[in-house]
């Protein structure tokens, strides 16, 4: 059975984040797999560069912002994340350690979705620079469905100490 979802294109945001190995490579080849199974890539923030966030003492971070079109529901891109995820090499042991690639759904439209396996909107949009300066860069003036605030203002009060650097090359 079709439901109205299945009919309707969605707009679904990802983070990738990662610290192990050619991060820009793996972050294209994410991007590609991603393309491939969740249907339209609308738009790609820059990537930036910050210190590691929760562990400090590993290598520096890069992040990146992407936009799709999915007619998926949440629990079917989840599972795709997870899958590109493996396929790629990340390993799940520590929380916040070292990876390949970490991809979080950031939004999937305007909905808020607590489940045992995902909350969305992820739940430190709201508080990590990493992720407010691309989202930024993207969809500044869409608003949080639980904090009624723009991105822009957002990544204007975020606490967030940790300085982030767009990559020019």
């Amino acid at each position: 059975m079709v439901t109205e979802m299945d009919k309707r294109s969605n707009m679904v945001v990802l983070s990738l984040g990662g610290n192990m190995g050619d991060v820009k490579s793996i972050f294209i080849k994410s991007i590609k797999l991603l393309t491939n199974s969740l249907g339209k890539l609308d738009v790609v923030s820059p990537i930036y560069k910050t210190k590691a966030w929760g562990v400090e003492n590993q290598a520096d971070f890069l992040n990146q912002v992407v936009l799709f079109s999915t007619n998926l529901n949440p629990q079917e891109v989840l599972q795709i994340c997870l899958d590109v995820e493996s396929e790629l090499g990340r390993v799940r042991k520590e929380k916040w350690e070292e990876r390949v690639i970490d991809i979080d759904i950031l939004f999937y439209e305007d909905e808020i979705i607590d489940d045992s396996n995902l909350t969305i909107p992820h739940p430190y949009v709201h508080k990590r620079n990493f992720v407010l300066f691309p989202l930024a860069d993207i969809i500044p003036s869409f608003r949080h469905p639980l904090l009624d605030k723009t991105i822009e203002e957002l990544k204007n009060i975020c606490n967030d100490k940790l300085q982030v650097f767009k990559c020019l090359d």
